[in-house]
């Protein structure tokens, strides 16, 4: 019969992983808020930055990793309300290693423009995977710029096995700890208590 003590280690050890397992998944990247929403900063200003599948993944939210081509919608929500005030540009290239000439690298393009909703939509259809880089600037002389890259279809092994081992390995370490206690307990010797009559 398994000890109380035991019981509560195992609790206790549950309580940890309950807590601890999900968040090395959500620290895979500095720059996002979660695993489906980057956050990029332009200067002084920050956007929410998501990306979407609607024709495979219906209303699911991803950031960096979209898992496949097709007609996709990324999204640029604005967090500063000043920034609804100033003109913005925004614009998808492939990512070449190379910038020298954008016009012929461009896939889509929103010109420099004033958005008052405080939200940008780019709607654009990837034939193939590859890997993208998006260009955003602020104000009419780009006094602000920032890139981020992203993937399309391109999900790297390399990146699941990451993320499943940052979750395995609390479980695991969990196991053992439960484990270790339990055999500890089992060998401990049972002390027994002599009544002497009188």
């Amino acid at each position: 019969m398994m000890s109380r003590h035991f019981l509560i280690r195992a609790w206790v050890c549950c309580l940890f992983l309950l807590i601890a397992a999900p968040f090395p998944a959500l620290a895979q990247h500095g720059h996002e808020l979660a695993s489906d929403t980057c956050v990029l900063h332009i200067g002084p200003y920050k956007m929410y930055f998501a990306s979407y599948l609607p024709d495979t993944f219906y209303e699911r939210k991803f950031c960096q990793e979209l898992p496949g081509a097709g007609n996709a919608v990324l999204v640029l929500d604005y967090v500063e309300h000043e920034l609804r005030s100033l003109p913005v540009e925004v614009r998808i290239i492939r990512d070449t290693g190379s910038e020298d000439n954008l016009d012929a690298i461009t896939i889509a393009h929103l010109p420099t423009k004033i958005h008052p909703t405080g939200s940008i939509s780019v709607k654009h259809n990837f034939d193939n995977p590859g890997k993208f880089v998006g260009l955003v600037s602020i104000g009419e002389n780009h006094e602000h710029v920032t890139r981020f890259s992203f993937s399309v279809g391109q999900q790297g092994v390399m990146s699941h096995l990451t993320h499943y081992i940052m979750i395995i390995v609390p479980v695991l370490v969990g196991i053992t700890v439960v484990v270790f206690f339990a055999i500890r307990d089992r060998r401990k010797p049972t002390q027994v208590t002599r009544v002497v009559g009188s």
